[in-house]
């Protein structure tokens, strides 16, 4: 019982420890969110706003581009090559000139003015009955090649932007013009995208001009947007942007972008505490759902030690005693509750655990023996034929010391494989047998060349048996021999404070990187014919032998070839 109460007191103890981070956590992460969410809402706001700002430098763009359209129609080419002719029907012309004007003017969407200027003849024709036929256009006046902002016209509201196309286009003054191009809008219409503008985002935008003017909304604050505008207006603006400004005590976020046809600023204003009311309802939410959090975390923690905690102290107590050797453990509770589903399947696990154990590490046993056995049928028969086969053929031309040094080696290396009673050996050994085999090799391939440098220390290391020589085969077979500049293969010892290293390396062509990767992926997969049955047993049997650590690694060598490393732990 008190090792029950021990437990419950550690659940509340947790609980408290669980929650004081959290509350930690949100004081960090809500400053965060609060700044994550305020440059979430300024760049939505400055989104929106260039958006529209777009939108309404397209209508502007259309409407620049009447004087382009107006220079190609080819009736008022003729007209103005061909005014002052006597065969010409003026009159006629005129009337059929400002007819197109009239309905190219109101085919533009919006409200604005189309006209002609002979300067030479003193001739005005426009979409505008009040423009037709004046006398008090000014002749004398300059060209405007950009979006100009006339306030002082009285005939319209808010003022009105006029833009000119002169020919030539050289021509600075209208005197100098053979014919002009004018186009001019109301600012109404600016005004109205202003009013739409505010009626689906609830601001107050405005367009501004450290020179010309402000056009506002219908229903702008006259007051903040003069006070914006004069701010703004003293500040070196870039392109696009935002700033924060105190009026009247009261913090604002102002967005702005330039327009690229009119030059001017278009600018929104929001009040600071509008955007961070959001978060401040969170904040509220968030502190009422951590009080509900602590009462429901007491509730759950005594639910969790009745249902959960206890049938799970019955579990391990009586893991603990299977542990110690006592398979008859069984665990007698019932918990009412899925549970009991477990207790049962424990109780039949325990009872198959007992009946089977032995059997099951038995047969482990003779399994790891037959693998650390198997290594040793691997020898292929035509290492031997290729073998006798250079005996016999150096017995022909009478090469005694070929045949000699052969049968020496061959017998060696045949002597030490085929022994299987102790499969432990010295590490000295294992470089003897592969000393001897590549002996043999060098017979058969003349260009090729070894060397062996194992510290001392390390030649009275104990190892598997014929964990060396798969490897060393293995460089010859697919690195030495199916390269025409491979010829030397090094075999080299390391220790440290915890592990022994061979290293076997040659200059053969070596593997790619995707090639390197699925051997090594082979070599944790089961045995298969894609790696080999040698190395795969290299390296299980080192694993199993000498635990984690241990086992066969490969990787691109120095001079291009395979490098591959045995790695066993060494024995204190």
């Amino acid at each position: 019982m008190p090792y029950k109460l021990n437990i419950f007191r550690k659940i509340l103890i947790l609980l408290v420890l669980l929650l004081i981070p959290i509350l930690a956590l949100y004081s960090f992460t809500n400053r965060i969110t609060n700044n994550v969410v305020q440059d979430q809402i300024q760049s939505s706001n400055l989104n929106q706003l260039s958006f529209f700002l777009h939108q309404l430098d397209s209508n502007i763009e259309r409407l620049a581009m009447s004087p382009v359209i107006l220079g190609s129609d080819p009736y008022i080419r003729e007209f103005i090559d061909r005014s002052g002719a006597p065969d010409y029907d003026m009159l006629r012309e005129q009337s059929r000139i400002i007819e197109k004007l009239s309905l190219q003017s109101v085919a533009g969407g919006w409200v604005n003015e189309l006209t002609i200027v002979v300067p030479k003849d003193k001739k005005v024709l426009s979409s505008s009955i009040f423009v037709n036929g004046t006398d008090n256009w000014p002749w004398n006046g300059p060209v405007h090649r950009k979006w100009t902002y006339d306030g002082q016209n009285a005939n319209e509201n808010g003022g009105s932007f006029i833009r000119e196309i002169s020919e030539p286009v050289r021509a600075e003054y209208l005197n100098q013009a053979r014919v002009l191009y004018h186009v001019r809008f109301s600012a109404q219409n600016i005004i109205q995208l202003l009013d739409v503008y505010k009626q689906d985002k609830r601001s107050d935008p405005f367009l501004f001009n450290s020179q010309s003017g402000t056009i506002v909304n219908s229903s702008s604050v006259p007051a903040i947007t003069a006070a914006i505008r004069e701010r703004l207006a003293g500040m070196s603006l870039p392109v696009s942007g935002q700033v924060h400004l105190e009026l009247e005590k009261q913090q604002y976020l102002i967005s702005f972008v330039k327009s690229e046809q009119l030059g001017w600023y278009l600018a929104d204003y929001v009040p600071v505490e509008k955007i961070l009311s959001p978060i401040t309802m969170s904040r509220h939410l968030f502190y009422v759902s951590i009080g509900l959090l602590l009462g429901m975390s007491i509730l759950a923690s005594f639910l969790l030690y009745r249902n959960v905690q206890i049938p799970i102290v019955k579990m391990i107590q009586n893991v603990q005693k299977m542990k110690r050797g006592d398979l008859s453990a069984r665990i007698e509770y019932k918990a009412k509750n899925e549970f009991d589903f477990l207790i049962q399947r424990f109780n039949e696990m325990a009872q198959q655990i007992q009946v089977l154990i032995e059997d099951v590490y038995a047969e482990r046993i003779r399994s790891r023996e037959a693998t650390l056995k198997q290594l040793q049928s691997q020898i292929h028969p035509h290492f031997l034929y290729n073998s006798l086969f250079f005996i016999i053929n150096s017995a022909e031309m009478e090469d005694k010391e070929s045949v000699v040094a052969m049968a020496q080696n061959l017998a060696e290396f045949y002597r030490y494989t085929t022994r299987v009673e102790n499969q432990m050996v010295r590490l000295r050994e294992e470089v003897d047998l592969v000393g001897h085999y590549l002996n043999i090799q060098t017979l058969r391939i003349h260009r090729l060349k070894y060397e062996i440098s194992v510290p001392e220390t390390m030649m009275e290391e104990r190892i598997p048996r014929l964990i060396l020589q798969p490897l060393v085969e293995n460089a010859i077979v697919h690195g030495i021999e199916r390269s025409l500049d491979g010829n030397r293969i090094t075999i080299t010892g390391e220790q440290d404070a915890d592990f022994n290293r061979l290293i076997v390396e040659d200059n053969g062509g070596g593997l790619s990187d995707e090639e390197l990767e699925k051997l090594h992926k082979q070599l944790q997969a089961s045995m298969s014919d894609e790696i080999g049955c040698g190395t795969w047993n290299v390296h299980h049997r080192l694993y199993y032998q000498f635990g984690a650590g241990s086992g066969l690694t490969f990787n691109r060598g120095a001079s291009g070839g395979m490098r591959a490393v045995l790695t066993w732990r060494r024995k204190v």
